[in-house]
């Protein structure tokens, strides 16, 4: 009885613990099918590559307008668009692949964004754009994170089909519809806009791992998409409810404490898991 109620005691006393919570959990669920997507499309690497190339603006709206929302927002979300497109460009016109092109870019960004809070003479807040903190959702911020997250749901509902073919089958896709080139960069605005809108309580860092690690454990339980997506929206719902707990009565940054959660309950799923789980694989076949 005791253990139950200190599952739930912190977001039943505290106003910024249940807005943390509401936050994470619709956040978590905008970023599920985001995720899951980006790992069968083999894009991986790309989430963390954008977060990084989103600091320097968050950098410059934290610099002009302090810890705002919409200036965070629309700093952040022209330098990760700015970033995706630079890096499509380079692609089109070299060659180069575009995670390789991404990869390029990124530190420069990185780079670019400590520079530009170095100079602002605010260092100490680097740790809060790249951690986070649960005491950053306030209601605005919680009000901002409800429509993105909403928007998300309804814009990828629309853009599924479509996105799937590309993903599955590109080549069929281009013979039936155009549409491929538009959900790929409705898709990217997406990431972008949920990885500007989820640093501000996780970090710019720390929300890369709520979108991938649920998403990658998911794919040890199931081999459906529609089921991949519920599932990998399950473990994100369920790694923000227990950092969050670890954050409070361990006094732990809430955004790492929350990406720990979701890499255990990865590496529980890398072991269990039904589908290619190492204790579910079949025993090797060895010669006599």
């Amino acid at each position: 009885m005791l253990v139950a109620a200190q599952l739930w005691q912190p977001f039943h006393e505290f106003v910024f613990m249940r807005r943390a919570l509401i936050g994470g959990l619709v956040l978590a669920c905008a970023t599920a099918p985001l995720g899951v997507f980006l790992i069968l499309r083999r894009m991986s690497l790309i989430g963390d590559a954008v977060a990084h190339g989103i600091l320097p603006g968050a950098a410059l709206g934290f610099w002009f307008a302090g810890l705002s929302l919409p200036a965070l927002t629309v700093g952040g979300l022209g330098a990760g668009l700015g970033m995706a497109g630079l890096a499509a460009w380079i692609t089109r016109r070299t060659g180069l692949r575009e995670d390789a092109s991404l990869a390029a870019i990124y530190p420069i960004s990185l780079a670019a964004g400590v520079l530009i809070l170095g100079l602002a003479g605010k260092r100490l807040d680097l740790l809060h754009l790249l951690f986070g903190s649960a005491l950053a959702v306030d209601g605005p911020t919680l009000t901002g994170m409800l429509w993105v997250c909403g928007v998300s749901l309804v814009a990828m509902l629309l853009i599924y089909r479509p996105l799937l073919l590309d993903t599955l089958d590109p080549l069929f896709l281009r013979t039936v519809s155009r549409l491929g080139p538009v959900a790929h960069g409705v898709f990217l605005t997406l990431v972008v806009l949920n990885l500007v809108i989820g640093f501000q309580a996780i970090g710019a860092l720390m929300v890369v791992g709520l979108m991938m690690l649920p998403a990658a454990a998911s794919r040890f339980w199931s081999r459906r998409l529609p089921v991949l997506i519920a599932i990998a929206a399950l473990l994100g719902s369920l790694s923000v409810w227990l950092g969050l707990l670890l954050s409070f009565y361990y006094s732990l940054p809430s955004g790492p404490a929350i990406v720990l959660v979701a890499g255990s309950l990865y590496l529980l799923s890398v072991v269990f898991g039904p589908v290619h789980g190492l204790l579910r694989r079949p025993p090797s076949l060895t010669s006599p």
